[in-house]
């Protein structure tokens, strides 16, 4: 297997957010007493598709009231829910064999840039990714499959050398939306069957998985 440009997904791919997103929610669902918010377990969903349509989805939300609750959201998130984060076991040796190979390496997430880039300073991986790619603040440029375009543009990626690796249908779908190869991992939060269906190609277990089938190593 080869790729000469490997993108990733940050929340679920690289790393595990589950209760600083979560956390984050339940902030926001301050604002909106008549709301119930569900168990944490049940807020699951919102990890991985834009916040905004997640809002309006599974709290009813009209267009107006979701962008206030995002900005609720990012009240928490930006100075606590952002560090409530841990990297996945194996992820910085994976980036580090891949950019020891020459491999270019990106970040395309749907998480606002400036915080994707300030979780990746923070767990010291920044400097393995040759481009990282997020959505704007102001909820105009949040979709995956847009955000996959941008960096094959900008970097000017072969589409046949690019890989998008990532653990939601959202992820597969941009990249098979940009027709280039998808791999979905399970240890985030999708399913295989999801993956697969979604269009993946190719499915990995764990970032050591992901590190042996892109360098060839033992």
């Amino acid at each position: 297997m080869y790729f000469g440009y490997v993108m990733f997904d940050l929340d679920g791919t690289l790393t595990d957010p589950y209760y600083g997103i979560t956390n984050s929610i339940i902030h926001s669902m301050k604002y909106y007493p008549d709301k119930r918010v569900p168990s944490r377990e049940e807020l699951r969903p919102f990890i991985g598709p834009p916040l905004a349509d997640s809002y309006m989805k599974y709290f009813g939300l009209d267009e107006k009231q979701a962008r206030e609750a995002v900005g609720h959201y990012r009240e928490y998130y930006a100075d606590k829910g952002i560090y409530e984060n841990v990297l996945y076991p194996g992820v910085r040796e994976m980036l580090a064999a891949l950019s020891e190979r020459g491999i270019k390496i990106y970040m395309a997430t749907s998480k606002p840039e400036k915080f994707a880039v300030r979780i990746a300073e923070h767990f010291g991986i920044v400097e393995y990714f040759d481009y990282i790619c997020g959505s704007s603040m102001d909820g105009k440029f949040v979709e995956k499959k847009d955000i996959i375009a941008k960096i094959i543009e900008k970097e000017n990626c072969g589409k046949k050398e690019t890989l998008m690796i990532g653990d939601t249908v959202f992820d597969i779908a941009g990249a098979v939306e940009n027709k280039i190869t998808a791999a979905g991992v399970t240890y985030g939060f999708g399913s295989e069957e999801q993956l697969r269906r979604s269009g993946a190609s190719y499915i990995f277990g764990s970032p050591e998985e992901v590190r042996l089938a892109l360098t060839g190593e033992n």
